[in-house]
């Protein structure tokens, strides 16, 4: 017979990662965030989203 050992069915991805380096790494993220949209390309795919947001609200 086998048993099932305590934690073994835990989601090898579920962390939990200290708010410092959340903080961190939203610093980094951010500004290039911000700099894509900015950009000619960042700003043409934002407007193709938004089309395809609002096409597919009317269907």
């Amino acid at each position: 017979m086998t048993e099932k050992k305590q934690g073994c069915s835990k989601n090898p991805y579920d962390i939990e990662l200290p708010q410092s380096i959340i903080e961190s790494f939203a610093r980094f993220l951010v500004p290039e965030i911000r700099k894509f949209y900015e950009s000619e390309q960042g700003q043409k795919e934002f407007a193709e989203w938004q089309e395809r947001k609002t096409e597919h609200k009317t269907d």
